[in-house]
């Protein structure tokens, strides 16, 4: 499509873990165009929450006998990672429980070994353990966090936790301030790809019908500006894209929506109700609302 042209919004595509995927971009190098963006390889961790498929360090609180799997064994991680870090891609690995974190976060900070600019993401950082948040800062490491995921577990996820435990779930201020920075997104189709409920969810942590009052461990609520910061420039950022799109500079991209209301200034209840009155991409208008 983006080779005809056809292609309207922009790309950022991680191909799976597996040989053809590494022996084809390594042969290849990495593809950049205006709307395609092909650096990185997405790697699997761990399962769900829901299913109790995540790796926790303690079992479930709901089924004690249990404490979920890791999908490959530690090596196969390990390997993917030492490859990687020759290599000039980010290695962006699905992670959500406590255990499946750490053995991510160990084997990431095993060949970063301290700060760096490699991007290499976490992808959901669900369930992280208390012991283990540094990591992110020390080693330079981003966790990718979709906000929605916070007020669609929220009703069980204490089941599955306790209370404890839970505490480090959907931690994304938390989590925030390890880097100065994080990305955000919807994870569509799993979740709804409205960006205004991954606002709502940041700022309130609150779902689509105000629950629960006050929010969801209001502690880790973001502030408006790193709500929109997180979708765009920092989300930005943890492409290498920073230098092209993110904000309304000269020299990048026009890329853009015109809204009815001022999510920076009007009352959180009317998040939901904004509208787009039209979008640009490289300065062209695709989309306008209808009287």
């Amino acid at each position: 499509l983006q080779k005809k042209g056809e292609l309207k919004m922009r790309v950022y595509a991680m191909l799976s873990d597996s040989k053809r995927n590494y022996d084809f971009l390594f042969e290849r190098g990495k593809i950049k165009t205006d709307f395609l963006n092909v650096r990185s390889f997405k790697v699997y961790a761990d399962g769900a929450l829901g299913s109790r498929g995540a790796c926790l360090l303690q079992p479930y609180s709901d089924r004690p006998d249990w404490t979920g799997f890791l999908l490959s064994p530690q090596s196969h991680f390990d390997s993917v990672a030492q490859i990687l870090s020759s290599k000039d891609f980010q290695m962006c690995t699905h992670a959500i429980g406590d255990s499946g974190n750490r053995v991510v976060l160990d084997i990431y900070a095993k060949y970063l070994k301290g700060k760096n600019d490699k991007r290499w993401r976490i992808e959901h950082a669900q369930v992280v353990n208390q012991a283990d948040f540094e990591k992110f800062g020390q080693y330079s490491i981003i966790p990718s966090v979709q906000p929605t995921h916070a007020t669609s577990d929220m009703y069980w996820a204490g089941q599955r936790l306790g209370a404890e435990r839970e505490k480090g779930a959907y931690a994304y201020k938390q989590l925030m301030q390890q880097n100065g920075w994080i990305p955000l997104g919807t994870d569509f189709p799993v979740e709804d790809i409205s960006p205004f409920k991954t606002f709502q969810a940041s700022v309130l942590r609150q779902d689509s019908k105000g629950y629960p009052p006050g929010g969801y461990q209001p502690e880790n609520a973001l502030s408006r500006e790193q709500a929109i910061r997180g979708m765009t420039i920092w989300a930005a950022r943890s492409n290498f894209e920073e230098g092209e799109k993110g904000s309304l500079e000269k020299g990048k991209f026009a890329d853009f929506i015109i809204l009815d209301k001022d999510l920076m200034t009007i009352p959180l209840e009317q998040v939901l109700s904004t509208g787009v009155l039209a979008t640009y991409v490289g300065g062209q208008k695709v989309f306008e609302r209808k009287p």
